[in-house]
């Protein structure tokens, strides 16, 4: 139920410093922003007292910047106050607690009330830092009509005014000393929450073959409660720190725009800045409050990806092993015994000028599509990809294999305390059940300890890192390759 205000402007509140020049943004992808603006300020010598109202909900009070950039004037905040109480139903009906007040029934007639308790609980709905905190469950309002105490509102409230306590929106009111009087534009800055952005990608391949296009979209999201009329937008890329009530928290993305941009110049460009990357948005535009808007900065043809099968067939339960030492992993015969059957599908690519990318890739989500022998994309799969930056494989787990499948078994386990030794021997079976040969990067972790050996081996493989060998294999269609080997650690 809506509250009908009745209220003579002349007693509702004055602002003094409204028009502010067009926005300009800086988003991050951690549900904040930087706000800058030119705020016109129309001072006399002296303490001023100025109300300016157009800002977000979730405003930082303490990251405000106000000063003259030309110099000219020096201006000091004396006392500031953020109210972000915009009036309501039941926040007005709090202030005429104790007074009678007209209701209108269903019917179009009135009937007065006195309000004896309004029933609204202020919510806290901002911390220090500007952060939603939530909204409290509210009382039920008591009135009392004819004498009478009845839990609930008889009819719709009609308010005289609004009061001198009340605001429409949120509201920043500044007592500003100045040694010099005058018109001038002054900078306002600040931190806000509710703005982040996002990357998101689609990846197409055709029917057969892996050479893909790859669409990328710049994803924003406005819930700051402030409409951006006509705005220009940054996005900032990179590991920037930004403490969180009660965590630590940073904003992390990247972007940038390709040779394959649409007709008419970049949507998006892009430039080093200090450590991070600091992306423009060509064109001014509006973000209004609830809204999510979408920019493409991506369109690139002709990327060569290749999809490749892994097996790690160790199943280890992080939780039953959580802070076991050396010592007491090598005594546990148990250890990695659990075999993992599923073969990993996995997509990657260079981030290379050569392969029609080679900008820095900013975290966000990649979905797969194919294209069906009718002509139909279908969705293959999705995962997120992390910061990426130039000249670096992409790679991507989409799924498990279908037609593949795996499985790991101990042959043997012996531990020599006196030799400080221990002997670990596996046997793993790839099964491929597919109409043609495909290649297998089949991984294993020597996990038992940090120095070790393999003593004997059926095939090849590639140390990947200090604990990680990689044993790339050939199946035949409709077969299996079988790989044994045998590790010895020495402490």
């Amino acid at each position: 139920m809506f509250a009908r205000f009745v209220c003579l402007l002349s007693l509702c509140a004055t602002v003094i410093a409204q028009q502010a020049s067009q926005p300009s943004l800086t988003i991050y992808n951690q549900d904040f922003a930087v706000v800058r603006q030119d705020v016109p300020l129309d001072l006399k010598s002296g303490v001023n007292q100025v109300n300016f109202s157009e800002i977000t909900m979730h405003l930082e009070p303490d990251s405000v910047i106000l000063r003259d950039p030309s110099g000219k004037h020096s201006i000091g905040v004396l006392e500031q106050n953020y109210r972000a109480d915009p009036v309501n139903q039941m926040s007005l009906l709090s202030l005429y607690e104790g007074r009678t007040i007209e209701f209108e029934l269903p019917d179009h007639s009135m009937v007065k009330g006195k309000v004896v308790r309004s029933g609204y609980v202020r919510p806290d709905t901002f911390n220090i830092n500007g952060y939603n905190q939530g909204y409290p469950a509210q009382e039920e309002p008591i009135i009392e009509v004819a004498g009478q105490l009845r839990f609930g509102l008889p009819g719709t409230p009609v308010f005289p005014d609004l009061t001198s306590d009340t605001i429409l929106k949120p509201r920043l009111e500044w007592m500003i000393a100045t040694d010099k009087g005058g018109k001038f534009p002054a900078e306002f800055s600040y931190v806000t929450g509710g703005m982040s952005w996002q990357a998101d990608y689609n990846i197409v391949a055709p029917e057969k073959g892996d050479v893909v296009d790859i669409i990328g979209w710049v994803t924003m999201d406005n819930r700051t409660g402030r409409t951006f009329e006509n705005a220009r937008i940054k996005l900032m890329a990179g590991d920037v720190n930004k403490i969180q009530p009660g965590i630590a928290g940073r904003a992390e993305f990247v972007l940038k725009s390709m040779a394959a941009a649409p007709v008419g110049g970049p949507a998006v460009t892009e430039k080093a800045f200090d450590e991070y990357h600091l992306y423009t948005l060509e064109h001014s535009t509006t973000l209004r409050d609830r809204e999510t808007k979408q920019v493409e900065f991506i369109h690139a043809a002709g990327v060569a990806t290749k999809q490749i099968y892994i097996y790690d067939g160790a199943k280890i339960d992080p939780n039953r092993y959580n802070g076991w030492n050396w010592e007491n992993i090598r005594n546990d015969h148990s250890y990695g015994t659990e075999s993992n059957p599923k073969v990993w599908v996995m997509r990657e690519f260079v981030n290379s000028d050569t392969n029609h990318l080679g900008m820095p890739l900013p975290k966000g989500r990649v979905r797969f599509y194919r294209r069906n022998d009718d002509g139909q994309v279908e969705f293959t799969g999705e995962n997120m990809i992390d910061h990426t930056p130039h000249d670096e494989i992409v790679r991507i787990y989409t799924g498990n294999a279908f037609d593949l499948t795996g499985e790991r078994r101990r042959t043997n386990y012996t531990v020599e305390m006196n030799r400080s030794t221990a002997t670990e021997s596996f046997e793993i079976r790839v099964r491929n059940h597919k109409k043609e040969p495909v290649e297998v990067r089949v991984v294993e972790h020597l996990y038992r300890g940090l120095t070790w050996e393999i003593t004997s081996k059926s095939d090849d493989f590639k140390k990947k890192d200090g604990q990680t060998v990689e044993f790339p294999v050939s199946i035949p269609p409709d077969g299996e390759k079988v790989i044994t080997y045998t590790a010895r650690y020495t402490w």
